[in-house]
């Protein structure tokens, strides 16, 4: 089981009243391959490597249009074919929800806790994001990086969050599959888990004192 980190990890003093979620592998399985049906694997793998997906997809996360990637990619326009087909199919990216979480989602709504998102998504392609998991639809607010021209794990966006929802997070819990974002989300003050398997959030909730059921 993850075990919560941040100031408060292992103390009640504070009832939880907040979760805020993750959603990409979080609550909607996420695989960028899956938007290349149509093109050769070995294709894909050198286009991204040439492309260095991980800090493209990050600077789209962090506010940067589709125009404005297309346009940075002037010098090496055979690029480009492979972007236009990653926006074009990226529904195919998202596979469903991520097993156990619209349930464990829905118990945390009928239990009464403020309900959020902080996701790193792209502005023009969040529409996509309920279709493919509908307890997005739950939230009672969401932040997307795109939105705010901010990216985790940057600090700046957990303050914005707290900020703008009125957040307390002595009193929260952030769930998220990245390493990095877990600990920049410890080091604003939340309870910080690492997302490894619903079942295993669930065990954390409950050792924070969360009244969810057992897996």
């Amino acid at each position: 089981m993850p075990a919560p980190t941040g100031p408060a990890a292992g103390a009640r003093r504070h009832p939880i009243e907040t979760v805020v979620y993750d959603f990409g592998n979080v609550l909607v399985r996420w695989d960028p391959y899956g938007a290349f049906t149509d093109h050769d694997r070995a294709a894909v793998d050198a286009w991204m490597a040439e492309i260095d997906f991980p800090t493209f997809n990050h600077a789209q996360d962090a506010g940067r249009t589709w125009g404005e990637a297309r346009a940075a990619l002037a010098d090496r326009p055979h690029l480009v074919p492979l972007v236009d087909a990653y926006v074009t199919g990226f529904a195919g990216s998202l596979l469903g929800p991520v097993p156990g979480s619209a349930e464990l989602v829905g118990e945390l709504k009928q239990l009464g806790l403020r309900l959020y998102g902080l996701t790193n998504w792209s502005a023009e392609l969040f529409h996509h994001a309920e279709v493919a998991a509908p307890a997005v639809g739950l939230m009672d607010d969401v932040v997307v990086s795109g939105r705010v021209g901010l990216a985790k794990p940057d600090p700046r966006i957990f303050a914005h969050l707290v900020a703008t929802l009125d957040v307390d997070p002595a009193r929260a819990v952030f769930v998220d599959d990245s390493p990095a974002n877990v600990a920049a989300a410890a080091d604003a003050g939340f309870h910080a888990v690492h997302f490894t398997g619903t079942d295993a959030f669930r065990a954390a909730l409950r050792d924070l004192g969360v009244p969810v059921r057992a897996a």
